[in-house]
């Protein structure tokens, strides 16, 4: 009992640095071995103690919610939809009491939940129902990682706080769920409110809390105590900002960046800080009279979808772009949506005339979450057979539909050379979509090779193309012969390979040669790299042999700048590492064993040193052994480092 009291107290630690702290002081790996230790433990003696952290995996479904009466009222807020009318509020606040500091922090748009404890422990996880009755979700709430369910204050307290559902855990579920969620608001309300814990803890929810409904000791004097007391008590609080001028206060508000959170907000709650001086304010029937909730202009809501047009991108891909009936939405007319693909549509069951739930977010073009309301006349959106640009016969690949003319399809030709010329790739100035279009229009271009070929005479043909112009354009194109291997790959616009991945491939192959020439099985001990990635990688290459040694023919060939030596343990050694490390990643161990001297290759041969084996190693493990070279396993490394 002893050492599971020991375990509970610091596996509770750990998650509490992990999901509040956001400063994990521990590896997943050791996290892991502890909280199996304790898993056996509990078997083993048939005892779990009331705040071990393994109760936070959904336990066996529930057959009904009960009642719950909280112990304070939970109020509702009143609301204003403009400044003026935070002004006007402020004004017949200022009449009571001139003095006055305010309090700011989000609206959280998710689900409220009231937190009771009781010695230190969690007794009761309620919904808000009525603000004086609401229903027991303790066994939902346990599966949230993030809820402490052992405090340092003893006495009883009851908390309130908002369960949401991180956008970033909203994204990662609809990836692979058979019935995508509509929205994180929804995916949270339907998450506490499933009967079925394991169901709640698959949606990965978080809670964060802005208030102590209740204090045994009496009450926390002001709303900035009131969040430092819970985070004195492991909570999970957001952003406090504070201020006695209402117009300092609407000035932050006006700055808010919701598009830049990891969850949904609707506004934003103006509070009275002294909790004194909310006594004096007091309460109307449904509202307390020192805080109000000012809301934001909706990011969703619904219109009618009128048709799909099929795009073309760079790589042949198609993209559904939803035709819909214009809608206000973030103070912009809305009338076209992505789709993403056709899985997606088929996912999220979109027809043509249903009404659908869109939203906007970061300022980019608006998503279709889902359907809202079919009618008789709505029709299945089916894929397209034929290529709307050229003609060419289409291909699925899973979810996705293909162009295979990559050759003649004017968008896949335009696509790849606005890629080519932008500033992430080959930074190529004064380029434009537009300049492209009458580029390959006007003279034929197919390859990114031929706009090293363009005279000065041929562009100060185009449209909109003065001596100075030409010029720039010209210069530009003959400085980025000199660009850097990360951009260069970047720029041949490989599929799934990025900006972050070009990198990594050039960190690692160092020339355009040696990764031209680099296997499936070469690529994938990169980090970054998986599966489908290194299918492409090796298909582009084996499909463009001509087009790179026609870069090289032209002076584009860079290199990455040779790696200083460093002397070390590792000195001269040729080491190869296979198999699953536990204390880090391979790309991390490789960076250690060449700060240490040595030189991390990615095949066994004649030609190597050693090679370090981690869990489930292969082949590799078998040919160092049949070679006689060296091997040691993972703690013989760490003792070398």
């Amino acid at each position: 009992m002893e050492r599971m009291r020991e375990l509970v107290d610091l596996l509770n630690k750990y998650a509490y640095q992990y999901y509040v702290l956001d400063e994990p002081t521990v590896s997943d790996v050791q996290y892991d071995a502890l909280y199996n230790e304790l898993l056996a433990l509990e078997k083993e003696s048939g005892t779990v103690l009331p705040d071990s952290p393994t109760k936070k995996i959904g336990g066996d479904p529930i057959k009904a919610f009960t009642p719950h009466v909280h112990i304070n009222k939970l109020y509702s807020l009143d609301k204003c939809n403009s400044f003026e009318e935070l002004r006007a509020w402020d004004a017949k606040l200022r009449q009571l009491k001139a003095d006055i500091e305010y309090t700011v922090e989000y609206k959280l748009d998710g689900l409220t939940l009231c937190l009771t404890y009781e010695g230190g422990l969690l007794k009761c996880a309620a919904t808000r129902g009525n603000g004086e009755v609401g229903e027991d979700v303790t066994a939902q709430v346990l599966t949230v990682k993030s809820i402490p369910t052992r405090i340092p204050y003893n006495g009883v307290v009851e908390v309130q706080g908002e369960g949401i559902m991180r956008l970033s855990a909203f994204n990662k579920y609809n990836e692979t769920a058979t019935e995508p969620l509509k929205n994180a608001r929804n995916g949270v309300a339907g998450a506490i409110r499933n009967l079925d814990p394991k169901v709640t803890a698959s949606r990965n929810l978080d809670v964060i809390f802005y208030n102590v409904n209740y204090l045994e000791d009496g009450y926390v004097p002001s709303q900035e105590e009131n969040i430092k007391f819970l985070k004195d008590n492991r909570f999970k609080t957001e952003t406090l900002f504070k201020s006695s001028d209402m117009e300092e206060v609407i000035s932050y508000i006006s700055k808010v960046d919701r598009q830049s959170l990891d969850f949904l907000i609707d506004g934003m709650v103006i509070k009275v800080n002294s909790v004194a001086l909310r006594e004096e304010l007091g309460y109307t029937e449904k509202f307390p009279r020192w805080a109000m909730a000012y809301k934001f202009e909706a990011e969703e809501t619904s219109t009618k979808l009128l048709d799909v047009e099929w795009n073309v991108g760079r790589t042949g891909k198609l993209t559904p772009l939803a035709i819909l009936e214009a809608v206000e939405l973030c103070g912009v007319t809305v009338k076209r949506a992505t789709l993403n693909n056709y899985g997606d549509i088929l996912r999220k069951k979109v027809k043509i005339g249903s009404n659908v739930f869109i939203r906007r977010s970061n300022d980019v073009i608006p998503e279709i979450l889902g359907v809202a309301e079919d009618f008789e006349d709505s029709k299945q959106i089916l894929p397209p057979t034929r290529c709307p640009s050229c003609g060419s016969e289409l291909y699925e690949d899973g979810a996705h539909i293909f162009c295979p003319n990559e050759e003649n399809c004017l968008p896949q030709i335009i696509g790849r050379l606005e890629h080519f010329c932008s500033k992430d790739c080959m930074d190529i100035r004064g380029i434009s979509e537009s300049t492209v279009t009458q580029i390959v229009n006007a003279f034929g271009v197919k390859e990114p090779t031929d706009l090293y070929k363009l005279t000065r005479e041929q562009i100060g043909k185009l449209e909109g193309f003065k001596d100075k112009k030409t010029e720039n354009f010209i210069a530009s194109v003959e400085k980025s012969k000199s660009t850097s291997l990360p951009a260069f790959i970047n720029a041949l616009g490989i599929e799934n390979v990025g900006k972050k991945a070009a990198k990594d491939l050039a960190e690692r192959f160092r020339n355009i040669d040696a990764l031209s020439v680099a296997t499936k099985e070469e690529l994938v001990t990169i980090d970054e790299v998986g599966d489908v990635m290194a299918d492409c990688i090796v298909s582009y290459f084996a499909r463009h042999k001509d087009r790179i040694e026609e870069f090289k023919s032209l002076g584009i060939n860079p290199q990455m700048e040779e790696k200083q030596k460093s002397e070390g343990v590792f000195s001269g050694l040729k080491v190869v590492l296979t198999g699953t490390l536990s204390a880090f990643s391979r790309t991390v161990a490789a960076k250690e064993i060449e700060a240490r001297g040595g030189e991390v290759t990615s095949s066994v041969t004649k030609l190597t040193d050693l090679v370090i084996v981690g869990e489930d190693a292969g082949s590799k493990k078998a040919k160092a052994e049949k070679l006689g070279i060296k091997t040691i396993n993972e703690q013989e490394f760490l003792k070398l480092l």
